[in-house]
């Protein structure tokens, strides 16, 4: 298991995320979204090769450290590493958490995204800090998504793992609440934040349901 005593500083863990929209720009999402109040926040990058993703993550961690924040790099914990990231968040076809354990220290923040009950269960062993649960609903930030698991899934994964759950998947503003109300610590967001008219505003807004 990871270090022991993690939790999300916010019930909102936004994933800053061009959805392949090449006229908008990782760090100008990633900005905004920590202008708006997010302290922890994610660095999905799909569309691009590595010497470009390790540029856009050296500048989004650098905004992120003059606010105090926590930058978490999606995928490629070689990347959080390089660039002194605070964690790594990895799927089920990245490097291992145990692997990504030894290459980023004790004092790094790793997640792991889970699909099934038995996913989430394996990863409860891991070394891992938090897990990622869904898709809760139908999403469409993933080009072939697994498949919805709902909001009877997420309890049940609550009732048998132990670590800190963030729920993913088509969550919206409305459906925030039962999400969290069904077990989830956190809940991520991309869509719902990126294709908001201002994702300042956006951000800003979900940090109100942030209610402990």
């Amino acid at each position: 298991m990871g270090s022991a005593g993690f939790t999300f500083p916010s019930r909102l863990y936004p994933i800053a995320d061009t959805l392949g929209d090449r006229s908008r720009s990782h760090l100008d999402i990633a900005t905004a979204m920590l202008r708006g109040g997010a302290r922890f926040l994610q660095l999905r990058v799909k569309d691009c090769g590595t010497t470009d993703f390790v540029d856009i993550a050296r500048a989004v961690k650098q905004v992120a450290d003059s606010m105090n924040a926590t930058l978490i790099v999606n995928d490629r914990a070689d990347i959080a590493k390089l660039i002194d990231a605070g964690g790594v968040h990895l799927g089920q076809e990245d490097l291992s958490p145990s692997a990504a354990r030894a290459l980023l220290g004790d004092r790094k923040i790793i997640g792991l995204s889970t699909h099934t009950l038995e996913q989430a269960e394996a990863g409860h062993v891991e070394p891992v800090d938090y897990i990622a649960f869904g898709p809760i609903f139908a999403t469409h930030s993933k080009s072939r998504p697994d498949p919805v698991q709902g909001l009877d899934a997420l309890r049940a994964v609550r009732r048998r793992v132990r670590l800190p759950i963030v729920a993913i998947g088509g969550i919206t503003a409305a459906s925030m609440p039962g999400v969290l109300d069904a077990g989830a610590d956190a809940v991520a967001m991309i869509g719902e934040i990126v294709k908001a008219p201002s994702v300042e505003l956006r951000v800003r807004e979900l940090l109100g349901f942030d209610q402990t």
